[in-house]
Parts: C-alpha cells; structure tokens; sequence
C-alpha cells in the first residue's frame, strides 16, 4: 500500500489509515498499519535492521483518518504524557441516519467492556463495577437527505466511545452494526472518521494541526474532502 503521511519529523510520524486497516496485529495475523509505517521508515531513510515506532494511540478496525506514531522513545514519551493529560485535541466526524436531539451537547456514559464479544456497553449513572467515566461533545453540522454529519470532540479516550456514546444518544454511526447503525455497501469501514489532531509539539514546542481527507466513499463525497 502507498503510505499517505500527513506530518513527519525526527520525533513523530502521523498518516491517514484506512478505514478496515489494523493499527497493530492481533489474532486474525492480518497485515498492520504499524507494520507499513516501520517499512515506509526503512526505505526512506536506508535504516538497517529492525525499525524503532511506538504506538502512541488507536483507531478501531473500521474507522479511518488521522493517526500518530511515535519515531523515538522520547516522542513516545511525551506524546503519551500529553493524550494522558488530555492536551491532544481530536475531532472526529460522523455519520448518522438519525438526527441528534440537539444541535450540539455533551455527553457522559460510564462504559463497560465485554471482552469476549469486544462489545461496549454505555450506562448513564455511574455504579456498574468496571466502568469508565466516558465525555465528549458533538454538534450537528451537516445534512444531505437522510444523512446527517455529526462533529465529535472526544475528552476521554476509551475503546469504541464515540460508537457506543453516538448510539445511546440514538445516532448509531451509518454502516456500525455492532451498535445497531444501518448496513452499508462497506463491510471493511464504518461512517467515522478522525478528521483532526491538534497539539502543542511536545519537543519542538510547536503547535501541530492536521486535517486527514475524508473518504472517497460517495456518502462522504457529499460532504467535500
């Protein structure tokens, strides 16, 4: 595959994933993002032997857009420092076959995981054993037909949040059948996207925003790139 690297220096390394893409391995043995990355390092730049890239954060299988690696331990360091001390600002969208019930709002679910059947379950009152706090903000700020454009700004960053919080609110994410979304023709992807990473360079001390492409799917095309 042709890498498409969105930023680069010594430190980090930030590319758009494809949606249905792996960031690592797991039990299906099926080829990884991490994996290209490392190979793309390697040609670029000549480096014998193994390649250095740590994973800073991940997207689910079927989401896509905007990434982070880290090319050192030091970036792997420090990024981490700053997702954990929620000084990343990210911004996803999404889209719903269902109308949010206001134009924008924030939302607080405490999440629980089922590990066997990798599903997220999202309670509106803390007290199940096992769960996390999970926040975000959303705001409408598109329709086309039956489709609606919804712009999501994660505080917290627990597995399929975005997913299972959309979902609660009653705008399952289109194509996401593990949430109750509608089928799309994509089986490999699901309609969400992270459009952006903003933060403040944790080396370099300088500021760093970038803005994936949206999908070339034709439901997203009505929406610009």
């Amino acid at each position: 595959m042709k890498l498409s690297v969105l930023y680069e220096d010594n430190h980090i390394l930030l590319v758009d994933k494809p949606a249905g893409m792996l960031v690592q391995g797991d039990k299906t043995g099926d080829g990884t993002l991490a994996d290209e990355c490392k190979l793309y390092i390697k040609k670029k730049y000549n480096k014998p032997g193994d390649v250095y890239l740590g994973v800073i954060h991940r997207l689910d299988r079927p989401v896509g857009g905007v990434i982070a690696f880290a090319r050192t331990s030091k970036g792997l360091e420090r990024m981490n420092k700053l997702f954990q001390e929620r000084e990343v600002e990210k911004t996803y969208w999404a889209i719903s076959k269902h109308k949010p019930p206001k134009i924008e709002g924030e939302l607080t679910h405490w999440l629980k995981k089922d590990a066997e059947s990798n599903k997220v379950t999202a309670f509106n009152k803390e007290g199940k054993q096992g769960t996390q706090k999970a926040m975000l903000s959303y705001k409408l700020i598109g329709r086309i037909g039956e489709f609606y454009l919804i712009e999501v700004k994660p505080e917290t960053g627990r597995p399929h949040q975005i997913r299972v919080q959309l979902a609660k609110m009653g705008c399952p994410i289109f194509g996401d059948l593990k949430y109750g979304g509608e089928r799309s023709e994509d089986k490999t992807a699901i309609y969400l996207h992270s459009r952006e990473l903003a933060f403040i360079h944790p080396i370099k001390k300088e500021p760093v925003k970038v803005t994936a492409l949206l999908p070339k799917e034709q439901i997203w095309g009505l929406f610009g790139r």
